[in-house]
């Protein structure tokens, strides 16, 4: 809007990317007040006036950090639950982890059970069938209230503090996410907070999963495509174009024009960042007590 872009114009093609975590009902919850909290925001604070700009469009993924490495067949459970909760939330689209995630990277058979959660869901719940199957419920309105209360309470702090970037600058959002992982970390610890497999109900076992083995052609082949790019493209454009880079990332000027024009003649983006790393540097966030 600052650029002088009218926001009707543009606010309906952004979109968001949540993470579905365990509690059921407060994941639900989570989702629909962020419907409620975007429509609030876009129509009060920017003006908005098309309906389309008010619609939250957002991307679910089932919570990576809640899988375990125990008895990993518990997590197709667990991403089930948190699916169900992000489809009964609202999600445009989804992602479903695979139960070995925590242990390596995923093999065809636990891709496939992830993708046949989804399915399930779609075909065979019947949940996919009404816009939002928990309206109503007493629990999920107090829920979707009270997160909508505390969020916009998070909202105005951030905004005293100068905004978003000037509260990464002063450590506050880093230390928020820190005292949350420390809060949660001692509730396992404690074993007030339940993990299954974890701290409750643990077992001695053999992992028996199979592994993902990763063919070594893969890398040869993308190095030699690498190569032959490289080989094939103007060279001389690329060190014309790489150099404009630079001295425009000096400046205040509009990067995106020039990335642009830079993919167009094939510079591959770890030449474009190795380029704004020289000029730039690399971001080391402090740690923050």
């Amino acid at each position: 809007m600052d650029a002088g872009l009218e926001v009707d114009k543009f606010a309906s093609q952004l979109s968001f990317f949540f993470a579905a975590h365990n509690d059921f009902l407060e994941e639900v919850a989570k989702f629909r007040a962020a419907r409620r909290l975007w429509a609030l925001i876009m129509r009060e604070r920017f003006g908005a006036k098309d309906p389309k700009s008010w619609m939250l469009r957002f991307h679910t993924q089932t919570g990576g950090s809640t899988l375990t490495a125990q008895q990993p067949e518990n997590n197709i459970v667990r991403v089930a639950i948190q699916a169900l909760a992000a489809v009964m939330g609202g999600t445009q689209s989804l992602h479903t982890n695979s139960m070995d995630e925590a242990l390596w990277l995923p093999t065809e058979k636990s891709v496939r059970v992830a993708l046949r959660t989804q399915q399930i869901i779609a075909h065979e719940s019947g949940v996919a069938d009404t816009i939002d199957p928990l309206a109503g419920s007493y629990v999920i309105e107090y829920l979707t209230d009270e997160i909508c209360r505390r969020a916009m309470e998070y909202i105005q702090k951030i905004d005293d503090l100068g905004g978003a970037l000037a509260a990464i600058e002063n450590g506050y959002m880093q230390g928020e996410i820190q005292d949350s992982a420390y809060r949660y970390q001692r509730a396992v610890e404690n074993k007030e907070q339940v993990v299954v497999g974890v701290n409750a109900f643990q077992i001695q076992e053999k992992m028996e999963l199979e592994r993902l083995s990763v063919d070594p052609s893969i890398e040869t082949n993308a190095r030699t495509r690498l190569q032959e790019l490289r080989a094939s493209r103007d060279s001389a454009k690329v060190s014309e174009l790489l150099g404009r880079l630079e001295a425009t990332a000096r400046t205040n000027e509009n990067l995106m024009p020039l990335f642009i024009e830079c993919v167009d003649h094939d510079i591959t983006l770890g030449e474009v960042c190795g380029v704004l790393r020289q000029v730039w540097g690399e971001y080391n966030p402090p740690a923050w007590a």
